[in-house]
């Protein structure tokens, strides 16, 4: 072999490689993000066995489709570090998984037909690449159609796949009459070298689909025998590990134990299959193994590998699960996973699920800001340090919140996301912050009510219908704006803006009251200051509430030139806006109007 053939080779590799993976691209965009969410949403039936299958088989169905068992797995460790999927239904997915590794086998396999007539000649890879690159360029070039588009896309891979094993067996053809390149393949018979060199290999290039296909081309010299190929396939389902093995680092136990789970699998098959076929071999013997092998052969050998050991273990998945919490140090029952494992980086490779973590994370992030705004108003009424640290606690945590999902959110790939996805980012790109300062206001009002507790000063009974008022007024505006986001709801979106009127007018009422006061010299400084404190950081939580209503409706609206920084929710004109603000006005600011000033007296004199 010279330099040009060993040029034509790397050439022919890198095809092979690239076709598999533009093939693989194209037809996870096919399949859309359903394929991300049905493995995210993937739950065991009532009944053990049908779960076990239905596991099982879409492992198998999604990997044919991506053509990777580890991107399948890499996929699976991400769900279940970040707590979205649990073990056990992990593991009869990662078991599938490696019966799906094998279609790109099968597909090479068309390489053996014969040529007895042009309906196969047209079926072998070095006439159907030409068809399969021609077709698919001529797709992709006239086709409008995204769908069209990303057929053109699965059809050149697929021939450029071709060509890639046309290739490396043009490189191979002359040496298939080289004594001195037999002779060398006579060395991989060796159990442990064949074995070794088959790991070496796939793990160099991280796909066993890829390292067999080589293989296959190989065997078009004729040079290939049982013995050869045996052992070296055994050794590329081992090799094919590393790349899980290097993906587990960082992740948590549970996740651990799903990489774990993918590596006992192939070092499992590889005992299995080499102490039933070297016992064989080495006792009576096996006469087969001194047969040439095809590329049908090899298919077989690496689906019956892979079929074989799933099957076994599948039917022993619960003490797989042991073994790996063993190995892990993991025996617990339930994850307890911090809220911050959702966004966990090996999910930005399903870039519709990392967002839906996203969504949950800001969830939690608002039941927590819901939390504090009844922990901080308790303060007022009767303050207690205990609950103060539980707000700042809180706090620390809304704060991690906005910095983490800020940091994330921008690196999820916005090409592969939906329409609607992408306005979804942009909602909450725009709303952590705001619901981040609703937390920064209600850590505002704790203090406050600290100082209040310092200074010795206490509300009388009217005074606090006063702020009662406001802050229910506040709570209904907020909680509002925390349904419109979370589920979508533009109804809820549409109350808050008459609601931010009613706040306001509240706070000047409340305003004009003090000062009323201390004319009458019935109130003094002191009191006024905090009052003031609490009630401005209530019109501020109303503010952002708003921000994020406008956020909501620019999303579900669909409408790019909403101006959602100076717009408003709705008609301010309409007499359904009306209506509303007429309904909370009776609501919140008539029981105000109707107190006694004198009696409004915000501290002890």
């Amino acid at each position: 072999m010279d330099i040009i053939s060993i040029i034509q080779l790397f050439g022919g590799v890198g095809l092979f490689l690239f076709g598999m993976n533009l093939m693989g691209s194209y037809l996870k965009k096919l399949a859309g993000s359903g394929l991300e969410r049905t493995l995210e949403k993937l739950t065991t039936s009532k009944k053990k066995g049908i779960g076990l299958i239905k596991g099982w088989s879409l492992g198998t169905g999604v990997t044919a489709i991506i053509q990777s068992s580890a991107g399948t797995t890499m996929m699976l460790l991400g769900f279940v570090n970040a707590g979205i999927m649990q073990l056990n239904q992990a593991v009869p997915v990662v078991l599938g998984s490696n019966v799906g590794s094998t279609v790109t086998a099968q597909i090479l396999r068309l390489g053996d037909l014969g040529s007895g007539n042009i309906l196969l000649q047209l079926l072998k890879p070095s006439a159907f690449a030409p068809i399969l690159v021609g077709l698919g360029a001529f797709i992709h070039i006239f086709a409008k159609d995204k769908k069209l588009k990303n057929i053109s896309g699965i059809l050149i891979g697929l021939g450029i796949l071709f060509y890639g094993m046309t290739t490396m067996e043009k490189v191979f053809e002359p040496l298939s009459s080289s004594d001195k390149f037999k002779s060398f393949f006579t060395s991989f018979e060796n159990p442990l070298v064949g074995i070794l060199t088959g790991l070496v290999i796939t793990a160099i290039i991280q796909s066993s689909s890829a390292s067999v296909g080589i293989l296959q081309a190989l065997s078009a010299t004729g040079s290939i025998t049982y013995a050869t190929a045996i052992p070296i396939i055994i050794g590329q389902n081992l090799g094919k590990c590393m790349t899980i093995i290097l993906g587990s680092i960082g992740a948590n136990k549970k996740a651990k134990r799903v990489a774990y789970s993918y590596l006992i699998f192939n070092i499992i098959g590889a005992l299995v299959f080499s102490v039933v076929i070297y016992g064989v071999y080495y006792s009576v013997g096996i006469p087969a193994f001194s047969h040439t092998v095809n590329r049908g052969n090899i298919a077989n050998f690496h689906l019956a590998f892979n079929l074989v050991t799933s099957i076994l273990l599948l039917l022993f998945s619960d003490k797989l699960s042991e073994f790996t919490g063993i190995i892990a140090h993991d025996t617990e029952s339930e994850d307890k996973n911090s809220e911050f494992n959702r966004l966990d980086e090996r999910l930005l490779l399903t870039p519709s699920v990392a967002l839906e973590q996203c969504k949950q994370l800001i969830i939690k992030m608002a039941e927590k800001v819901t939390e504090n705004y009844e922990l901080a108003n308790g303060l007022i009424h009767h303050y207690d340090g205990s609950i103060f640290e539980k707000v700042e606690e809180n706090e620390t945590f809304i704060d991690k919140c906005e910095t983490s999902l800020s940091a994330y959110i921008i690196r999820i790939d916005r090409k592969k996301l939906s329409s609607d996805e992408k306005r979804v980012v942009s909602e909450i790109l725009n709303s952590i912050g705001d619901i981040e300062r609703i937390g920064d206001h209600m850590v505002d009002i704790a203090y406050a009510s600290r100082d209040k507790n310092e200074e010795n000063l206490n509300f009388s009974d009217l005074g606090m219908k006063e702020l009662e008022s406001i802050s229910k007024a506040v709570v209904d505006t907020m909680e509002n704006a925390i349904t419109s986001f979370t589920q979508d709801d533009t109804a809820k979106a549409y109350r808050i803006e008459p609601l931010c009127r009613i706040v306001g007018n509240l706070k000047e009422l409340i305003k004009a009251h003090h000062i009323e006061r201390l004319q009458m010299g019935i109130c003094g400084i002191q009191g006024g200051v905090i009052l003031f404190d609490i009630i401005s950081a209530y019109e501020r939580i109303a503010a952002h509430s708003q921000n994020i209503a406008l956020h909501v409706i620019k999303r579900t609206s669909g409408d790019s030139d909403f101006d959602e920084m100076h717009g408003h929710l709705g008609d301010v004109n309409s007499e359904e806006y009306k209506a509303m603000y007429d309904y909370y006005a009776k609501k919140y600011i008539e029981p105000v109007e109707g107190l006694d000033i004198g009696e409004l007296n915000y501290e002890n004199l």
